[in-house]
């Protein structure tokens, strides 16, 4: 078999494959950052969340005669209006814990 031989690069060829190789480097390093980052973005996620909510079983109750007349979810509460014999209330409870945090009553004048 026969090799073909390679001629020696000239300067101006060594100095663009050294220019090629310093660029690669770099591309090679910023890629690694970049990946090293988004890993670290998802482990603190994962280790920073409060995991998922525990369930809880609570009853609550509710005047004799009260009926509920809307619910909604304010942020992390839970909004509960209540007609209690002709007069409104709103309650709020913590979403997460289920927990009472609030009590708003409304009443006409006399």
């Amino acid at each position: 078999m026969t090799e073909t031989a390679l001629p020696e690069p000239t300067p101006e060829q060594a100095a663009l494959f050294a220019r090629v190789r310093r660029m690669m480097l770099i591309a090679g390093l910023t890629t690694a950052l970049a990946v090293a980052a988004v890993l670290i973005a998802i482990g603190y996620r994962l280790f920073r969340s409060e995991g998922s909510a525990v369930a809880t079983d609570t009853t609550a109750v509710l005047p004799k005669g009260a009926r509920i007349v809307a619910t909604a979810v304010a942020g992390d509460r839970l909004v509960v209006t209540l007609d209690i014999g002709g007069t409104t209330e709103i309650r709020t409870f913590d979403a997460r814990t289920l927990r009472a945090t609030g009590r708003l009553r409304f009443a006409n004048e006399p």
